[in-house]
């Protein structure tokens, strides 16, 4: 998949370490051509693979299964590319298909909506203090809308346990993962975002040292 430049650059560096005082919020708003580069046409054959496999093992009498409709090819097609989008996200973290696909699930706008104003109050007051009232809301689903047209978008969001969650390993209080996903124009756009404990975070950062 290759990167593609959004027009976000005030947003992502306000959402980078942004200092709430006992907490920190990391986030980032992120885009990507579904045009397979470097190792993704052998990834993509291998999460086709274990897909497969993994249906092959079910039989007629299993329980109702969530992994039942990926029997349909673009069913699968889409699950790989959000996988892949993973994988560019948390370079050092090894995602399963069938396994995080119990964690996605379909979205509208008005969740992600309802993401932020129920995550990023704060922040929000905080870029609007900084932004002459603009709404960080506004900013963020202009850019996303610039790039891939959020009306003709199937929205995702990705809500693992804390054994498939790269943020909640790292110690965050909470995280999020939204993906807007156009099938025409073969584009995902990501946003992540995280909430870390600044005694935590700064553990972290000296570590790193």
């Amino acid at each position: 998949m290759y990167f593609i430049c959004l027009s976000v650059f005030s947003v992502n560096v306000f959402l980078d370490q942004l200092n709430l005082g006992d907490c920190t919020i990391r986030g980032s708003l992120e885009a990507f051509s579904c045009k397979h580069a470097g190792n993704d046409r052998r990834l993509s054959i291998s999460l086709e693979h274990e897909i497969l496999d993994y249906l092959g093992k079910s039989s007629d009498s299993d329980p109702p299964s969530p992994v039942e409709h990926l029997s349909c090819r673009s069913s699968r097609k889409t699950l790989i590319y959000l996988v892949l989008t993973l994988g560019h996200m948390y370079p050092d973290y090894d995602f399963s298909a069938v396994r995080a696909h119990l964690f996605f699930k379909e979205e509208d706008m008005e969740s992600f909506k309802q993401m932020v104003d129920n995550y990023l109050s704060e922040a929000s007051r905080l870029w609007a203090a900084r932004n002459e009232g603009s709404s960080l809301l506004d900013s963020m689903t202009k850019a996303i809308d610039e790039v891939i047209k959020i009306r003709e978008c199937d929205i995702y969001s990705y809500n693992p346990d804390s054994d498939g969650d790269p943020f909640l390993e790292k110690g965050a209080i909470w995280s999020v993962n939204f993906f807007f996903y156009n099938r025409k124009l073969k584009r995902v756009v990501s946003f992540r975002c995280c909430c870390t404990r600044y005694v935590h975070l700064f553990l972290m950062m000296k570590n790193t040292v």
